[in-house]
């Protein structure tokens, strides 16, 4: 045995760590939010915001209301660079997903929101008993996508994302799979055949929306679903550790909340 190889074998490994990730992206502009609450009070006569953004993600409901809807956004900061007033912040926040749709729409109040605690769906209990131990197996279903998303599975297979060391490994055929996992707004042409891999799998299954055109239609309108799914990522595309983190948290090999670690940041961004 060589030199090298021996120094390879006694070197630190280089995949990453998902018991140790960081929700935050300094070199990403992540999910806009109100970060100067004191001045929310003007929004409802600007509104530039709400007509900017492409996917329709926010909403000025009152002059100290704004709803976003996080999981349509797809983080592209047009919002934020637009408000004249400063208020709307980029958070660098990429950890974008829940297991409840409704979780991923939040109404700030003066820049401000109580985070809910949403039950884990029963569906979800008994995938977890599935796939907890054994890991996730998944076939990937491009819906008429732009292909980005596909990209950035690819990569999570790479050394130092390392899916398969997390358990998480892509099949050929749902018949092999435990979870659908599909990108994309889902085209009237797709529908059948995402319908079709859905019927393939035995149960219990996973039906994963991974990005925001799944998760919302994106600037399309979103096509029908086979099921209402069980996993929500948000992005445009989501990074490749956030998909593995979110693939962890659906099979209960870790706990996250959106909403809560989200107040954080923002807290953590006013001081």
């Amino acid at each position: 045995m060589g030199f090298v190889e021996i120094k390879k074998i006694l070197s630190k490994h280089q995949s990453m760590d998902f018991e140790k990730v960081s929700f935050v992206n300094p070199n990403a502009r992540g999910i806009p939010a109100p970060i100067n609450e004191s001045l929310s009070g003007k929004c409802e006569t600007c509104k530039k915001c709400s007509t900017i953004c492409p996917t329709k993600s926010i909403e000025v409901l009152s002059n100290k209301e704004i709803q976003f809807d996080y999981g349509s956004c797809i983080q592209c900061g047009m919002c934020s660079d637009i408000c004249p007033e400063n208020i709307l912040q980029d958070t660098g926040f990429v950890y974008v997903f829940t297991l409840i749709r409704q979780d991923l729409k939040i109404n700030f109040t003066s820049g401000n929101f109580v985070p809910v605690e949403s039950e884990i769906p029963e569906n979800v209990k008994k995938f977890q008993k599935l796939t907890s131990k054994k890991g996730m197996k998944y076939r990937e279903v491009a819906a008429a996508g732009n292909n980005s998303v596909e990209c950035e599975l690819n990569a999570s297979f790479n050394n130092f994302f390392d899916s398969e060391g997390n358990q998480v490994v892509s099949v050929a055929s749902p018949k092999h799979a435990d979870a659908i996992v599909y990108s994309g707004p889902v085209s009237k042409n797709m529908e059948g055949p995402l319908q079709t891999a859905w019927d393939c799998m035995p149960e219990p299954k996973a039906l994963i929306a991974n990005g925001s055109e799944a998760t919302s239609g994106g600037i399309y309108p979103l096509g029908k679903l086979p099921s209402e799914p069980d996993l929500f990522i948000g992005g445009d595309p989501p990074r490749p550790d956030v998909m593995i983190s979110a693939f962890r948290y659906l099979m209960g090999k870790w706990n996250f909340s959106f909403q809560n670690e989200l107040l954080k940041r923002i807290k953590d961004i006013r001081k």
